[in-house]
């Protein structure tokens, strides 16, 4: 199934459904790694957590772009380049639709760790007194404070930590329940102090969904920006971002069916039009001097220096698909994943769910332990049978300190993920304690 497919405006027609099987097996047959095997076995990929597999027409929009339109974009007056910067400025318009906001608010990154990065260094220069009276609604200092959630993984962690340390705001988080969700009893953490709550949609670790409604009245309400990582969300549920009405968000390309090395950012356009620019050079300037320069208007101003365009225009071929399969469609159909992949690890003795054991308000992201034997060890017993899972922190130290476990092991469906392919991780997963005997202890 590729791009233009029968599938499109399934969601305009009526309430989502899950895909078909037919259905299913042609989304499969759009990715070609699927169709290999993995020491000998079909292979089993559980960990789209991490990276998603790419379909053909996200391989071929970027074999397309450097076979016949590459050319630097923004610049050169003649054929190549008009075709590339049209390219270019397509992917933006389509993945501004896929998440409900205009081009003009979206600002290409190298990925979703970047795009916070630029976020927290513009504030850091707003306090710096960059920007003019523009950006002063931006800066913060000593006595302000910044909150996050113990469930964000370090790329929404550390350089809200790292902008503290430079301006001196405290930063503050909104606690976990023991099953790991956000803990509505530490709410209480969001004051008139509160210049910012970064908070991930959805965990990499639990994937619990955050009531993100429920923070935002609550930032609101105290005059807060609120910065989303759509990170889990965007490439599995339908996300509206001005909807959902959060100033900021970031999410990158890899996790939804897209190139790595590209990502994205979102801003209000008069956020964004505000904020001081973070790299600087060619590109996202107006007039440059020997003694000073003026910048471009968002979102060029926070694109310097020549950008990842084939990257870019396979996003924009990765929204494409998935806007056409029906974000519905492909959140139903996970759904179905995360039950399955809840009721199979809660049936093997010995392993432990580490965030939610239901699946309301939840991901087919399912975090575990296995007694007596180390997350790596049963990665490897489930990679001898061809079945790809994550293991380790997963980028979320605190998240597993809080739950108790120093680490884990981490099953992750996405829209190609079948039943029996969960039924097989299942399977190999009893076996895990048999292989290293502890089974009877």
């Amino acid at each position: 199934m590729t791009a233009g497919t029968s599938l499109a405006g399934r969601e305009a027609a009526g309430p989502a459904r899950s895909l078909s099987a037919a259905e299913l097996a042609a989304v499969r047959a759009d990715f070609p790694v699927l169709g290999r095997t993995v020491r000998e076995r079909p292979l089993v990929y559980l960990d789209s957590a991490a990276t998603a597999q790419k379909p053909q027409c996200v391989i071929d929009a970027e074999v397309e772009f450097y076979e016949r339109h590459n050319a630097a974009v923004h610049r050169g007056a003649h054929a190549l380049a008009e075709e590339a910067t049209e390219a270019f400025e397509g992917a933006r318009a389509a993945v501004a639709a896929f998440v409900g906001v205009d081009p003009d608010e979206i600002v290409w990154t190298k990925n979703a760790t970047e795009a916070l990065n630029v976020v927290t260094y513009a504030i850091s220069n707003a306090s710096l007194g960059r920007g003019g009276e523009a950006a002063r609604r931006l800066a913060v200092g000593p006595g302000d404070e910044i909150v996050v959630t113990e469930a964000e993984h370090h790329a929404n962690l550390v350089p809200w930590q790292e902008l503290c340390a430079r301006t001196g705001a405290t930063l503050r988080w909104i606690g976990l329940t023991d099953d790991g969700r956000l803990d509505p009893a530490t709410y209480g953490v969001i004051t008139e102090r509160t210049r910012v709550v970064a908070l991930t949609h959805a965990s990499n670790v639990t994937g619990a969904v955050s009531p993100v409604a429920d923070v935002v009245a609550l930032a609101r309400g105290v005059g807060a920006l609120v910065v989303l990582d759509a990170c889990q969300s965007v490439p599995h549920l339908p996300v509206d971002l001005r909807a959902l009405d959060v100033d900021l968000a970031a999410f990158s390309g890899h996790k939804m069916l897209g190139p790595t090395g590209v990502g994205v950012l979102y801003g209000r356009r008069e956020l964004l039009a505000a904020m001081p620019p973070v790299l600087t050079g060619g590109s996202m300037v107006q007039v440059v001097t020997m003694e000073s320069s003026t910048y471009a208007d968002a979102p060029a101003r926070f694109e310097a220096g020549t950008q990842m365009v084939a990257q870019a225009v396979g996003l924009g071929a990765a929204a494409g698909y998935l806007a056409e399969l029906g974000m519905g469609a492909v959140a139903e159909h996970e759904a179905r994943l995360t039950r399955l992949l809840l009721d199979g690890v809660a049936s093997v003795p010995g392993v432990r769910i580490v965030g939610p054991a239901d699946a309301a308000d939840r991901l087919a992201v399912v975090s575990f332990t296995v007694d007596g034997v180390h997350p790596h060890d049963v990665g490897q017993v489930l990679d001898d049978s061809g079945i790809a899972v994550r293991v380790g922190h997963h980028c979320a130290q605190p998240v597993h300190r809080r739950l108790g476990v120093p680490s884990s092991a981490r099953a992750s469906a996405g829209v190609y993920t079948t039943a029996e392919e969960i039924e097989a991780f299942v399977e190999a997963l009893g076996r895990v304690r048999h292989f290293f005997g502890v089974d009877h202890g």
